[in-house]
């Protein structure tokens, strides 16, 4: 079983001094949680300057869908860089950009017939699907939820309600969004438990919001994460999203799914809605789409997406080698590494919860997929937040080679490359119960 290899104390000579250079001259917004810099990866391997080896439980944050350098994807990416590099799909048409939007349409759910914008990112996704909902309806309000993040720019930034850094100093923002609490079966807001947890946060939106504060004729969108990611690897329980989608149809209100996290076949199946059977009016798409290239596509149904030319756009959207790369990365996706994301994210599950029997800060493992977080309390009776300590097993972690992020206040995500096998779980597992006994005692 191959298992990382930590030559130099971390960060090593090589790797430190390139975090030398990049304190003085990249900008200090960053979030970088331990000393990693990757030089070199392939599939779920990152090697570092020195020759110390890691096993990437992160994917970039959910992005090498295919792992690193998949040799598919990088083959249609140097096919496509010696053909066309960049024309402006705004402008011009060409093969790759075409040939995309028609997949991603067709694998859109429901029967409808589906269009795509492109974008380069999952802020850009969710910006144009928070300008075409707009567009459409003519309303100005929209609702989000308590944990959601779906970007930086200004508009999602507006509809993010993940962590208060984020915001800070950058009022106002834009107006006329509600917040909402998201349903979680572990931590209920409205105090029920996951056996007769029901559609209580849905019926609260009607009840208590569109009577009193918020007119429901005048609510253009309401963006939702299938799952959510950066507040928690939160998977709701499995009457919400429908109770969502019928409140929403009620009153011509658009339901935007943003899956730019969830989506491309992270929680086993192409979009994570389709595990709750429902049909969302948009899809925001990036993140895992192009194994690493840079895009993001906003996905509607035909008959919603009616913007007149130049009422939206984007010069690099769309770029012919990132679609080249999305292209690559669907045909993987549908050939093996879907079924490989479900039948690992089961193997990682009950590995999980074995290691929860004998780990008293492991309060909650939760996912699909492999979309799975752990989240790491003091109590679990009381299901005291233990902060300190996901973030301490993460760094210990690193310390042992293996690369791990943290999602919400006090969870755990897994979020490897959909490619990686049965000895890379048993491994990843083997690793996290040593760093976890050696903090337990």
């Amino acid at each position: 079983m191959r298992r990382p290899e930590i030559r130099t104390p971390l960060p090593g000579p090589k790797a430190a001094a390139l975090i030398e250079q990049d304190a003085q001259y990249v900008s200090p917004s960053y979030t970088r949680v331990y000393p990693l810099v990757a030089e070199k990866g392939e599939g779920l391997w990152i090697r570092d300057p020195d020759g110390n080896t890691f096993l990437d439980l992160t994917a970039g944050i959910a992005v090498c869908t295919t792992g690193h350098c998949h040799p598919r994807v990088v083959e249609a990416i140097k096919h496509q860089a010696g053909q066309l590099l960049h024309m402006s799909g705004t402008d011009f048409y060409y093969t790759a950009q075409i040939r995309l939007a028609r997949r991603l349409a067709e694998l859109a759910p429901g029967a409808e017939p589906h269009k795509v914008f492109f974008g380069n990112s999952g802020a850009e996704a969710v910006e144009a699907a928070f300008k075409l909902a707009r567009w459409h309806t003519r309303r100005d309000l929209n609702i989000a939820f308590f944990g959601a993040f779906h970007g930086r720019t200004m508009g999602a930034l507006s509809l993010t309600a993940s962590k208060v850094v984020q915001k800070r100093h950058y009022s106002p923002l834009i107006s006329g969004i509600t917040h909402v609490p998201f349903p979680s079966c572990y931590r209920c807001a409205h105090g029920m438990c996951a056996d007769r947890c029901g559609t209580e946060c849905v019926q609260w939106i009607e009840d208590v919001l569109f009577r009193t504060c918020v007119p429901p004729e005048e609510v253009a969108a309401v963006f939702v994460e299938p799952i959510q990611g950066e507040g928690g690897y939160i998977v709701p329980p499995p009457r919400f999203l429908a109770a969502l989608r019928a409140l929403t149809a009620k009153y011509g209100i658009f339901l935007v799914a943003d899956e730019v996290q969830s989506g491309m076949g992270r929680t086993g199946k192409m979009f994570a809605v389709e595990h709750f059977g429902v049909v969302p009016d948009v899809l925001a798409i990036a993140k895992g789409v192009a194994s690493g290239m840079p895009l993001g596509a906003m996905v509607a149904k035909a008959d919603l997406m009616d913007w007149e030319a130049g009422s939206h756009a984007s010069t690099f959207g769309g770029n012919p080698v990132s679609c080249a790369a999305a292209l690559a990365t669907i045909d993987l996706l549908e050939e093996t590494l879907m079924a490989n994301a479900a039948a690992r994210g089961e193997q990682f599950m009950e590995g999980l919860h074995a290691l929860q029997q004998s780990n008293e800060c492991i309060g909650d493992v939760r996912g699909k997929g492999l979309m799975i977080g752990i989240e790491i309390v003091k109590n679990r009776e009381t299901k005291e937040r233990a902060p300190d300590w996901r973030n301490a097993i993460v760094q210990a972690a690193f310390a042992k080679g293996l690369l791990l992020l943290g999602c919400g206040e006090n969870t755990i995500r897994i979020s490897p490359a959909l490619t990686i096998s049965a000895e890379e779980v048993d491994t990843s597992l083997t690793i996290l119960e040593e760093v976890l006994r050696s903090m337990t005692g």
